[in-house]
């Protein structure tokens, strides 16, 4: 894989700013948590998106929209560190700690399902890595199952749960590590039109009363003129994006 990863020479002490050209950007004190300019992704000699620009600020929530292919998943990849960019830049903010504040929620969970694992201990992994005191991991996992409101089912095993609940638990392991930035893959595959409603309606929450930043990938275009503040469509490695009034469609 061609990746380039230089440092800017003019940025905020600890900002992430992952560039090709190595050119310094522009950050200021408007809230912005992480932007991309003509961000070019490839695996090998194959790149996959061609140059996508955008920027999301504290309590955005964004909908990333496209087929199979388009490059969504690979533009997460990025955002999590796991992809460089081949050109272009992504900067994260400072207020970011790195990625120690950005959450990110699965498709599915990876542990084992012959392992008997309760909700609390399942959160408690979302932890790793980070630098919380031990005294402080107890009531920061507590926090975040009540967020999603399984603070009742806490000690149940998580594979005893319906569809939903684990999928609010995959929530809830995002959570604890008190993100400014969630990040949530298509986190309604699989789910009844109930569980789906129930965990839409968490997320909303989390949004518009705490103000967490989401970005939540899906292929339900209805549902993203509902309650997105921003759309980002992908289509064959492009990228285009438009803010929307949840209320009334494109703004």
């Amino acid at each position: 894989m061609s990746t380039a990863d230089e440092r800017a020479t003019a940025r905020p002490p600890h900002a992430s700013d992952h560039s090709a050209a190595g050119l310094p950007h522009l950050a200021g004190d408007d809230g912005v948590l992480l932007r991309a300019t003509d961000l070019r992704l490839a695996y090998g000699a194959r790149e996959i998106l061609h140059g996508a620009t955008l920027e999301v600020r504290r309590g955005e929530f964004w909908f990333l929209l496209g087929g199979n292919g388009s490059g969504k998943t690979t533009f997460l990849r990025a955002l999590l560190g796991i992809v460089k960019p081949r050109a272009g830049r992504l900067w994260l903010s400072p207020e970011l700690r790195g990625r120690e504040g950005i959450g990110f929620v699965p498709q599915h969970s990876e542990i084992n399902a012959s392992l008997p694992t309760t909700i609390r201990e399942f959160v408690s992994l979302g932890l790793v890595g980070l630098r919380v005191p031990r005294s402080e991991r107890g009531a920061r996992v507590t926090r975040a199952i009540e967020r999603v409101g399984l603070g009742a089912l806490a000690g149940r095993d998580y594979w005893a749960l319906s569809g939903g609940q684990r999928q609010r638990a995959l929530v809830a392991r995002g959570l604890v590590r008190e993100p400014l930035l969630l990040i949530l893959d298509e986190p309604m595959n699989h789910l009844d039109p109930d569980a789906e409603e129930s965990l839409l309606g968490d997320l909303v929450a989390l949004n518009r009363r705490d103000g967490l930043a989401l970005l939540l990938v899906t292929h339900d275009v209805a549902m993203a003129e509902r309650h997105a503040t921003h759309v980002a469509t992908f289509s064959r490695g492009n990228v285009t994006t438009r803010a929307v009034d949840p209320a009334g469609g494109a703004a």
